[in-house]
């Protein structure tokens, strides 16, 4: 009677498995993930920035460039952005980006002017405040600003404050004479 039971377990083991393999469903595969358009992520962009949220609309920016790596135009965002904010190291990067898609861009070229000019000036204002703008600094600072002068065609980049009016001297009333009040303008002469 030991050979039935072996062969009963056996059979309600085969049994128990055909069962639990019946009962297991198969796996689905999620839906493939659609990554947004260079359009879609501009346009959440703008909307960030018109709700006033710029790290928003920077990350969309960032996003955007990391989807369309070619074109120009989440940089140009981020450049005009950093520049507006004031962050004028990460607005001259962004504009660089720019310059490697378009080197002709005017405005990555103007960021990157203005950009570099205004964080000159402060360095420079530093370094007057310090008293270090000595030797080869001060003279290399003295070429440059004459480079700029003759870019712009400027003989003073920064113009001196305006003087205050001079107030005219009170002239004692002369007498006229009867041939100042002729044609001629030569007859105050005679």
């Amino acid at each position: 009677m030991t050979r039935p039971v072996s062969l009963r377990t056996l059979a309600v083991i085969a049994c128990a498995f055909t069962l639990s393999a019946c009962s297991t469903a198969p796996v689905a595969k999620p839906p493939p993930v659609v990554a947004p358009t260079l359009e879609e992520l501009m346009a959440k962009a703008t909307q960030a920035v018109d709700t006033g949220n710029k790290a928003a609309a920077l990350a969309l920016w960032q996003e955007a460039a990391a989807a369309a790596p070619a074109d120009k135009q989440p940089w140009v965002r981020m450049a005009q952005s950093r520049y507006d904010a004031g962050q004028y190291g990460e607005a001259i990067l962004n504009a660089q980006e720019v310059l490697v898609r378009d080197p002709a861009d005017k405005l990555a070229n103007s960021v990157i002017a203005i950009s570099g000019l205004r964080l000159s000036t402060r360095a420079l204002a530093d370094l007057s405040r310090q008293n270090n703008l000595s030797g080869p600094l001060r003279a290399e600072s003295q070429d440059l600003a004459k480079l700029l002068r003759e870019s712009l065609g400027e003989t003073v980049l920064v113009p001196p404050p305006d003087k205050p009016p001079v107030r005219a001297s009170r002239k004692q009333p002369s007498k006229r004479t009867a041939d100042e009040g002729s044609a001629n303008p030569f007859n105050a002469l005679k």
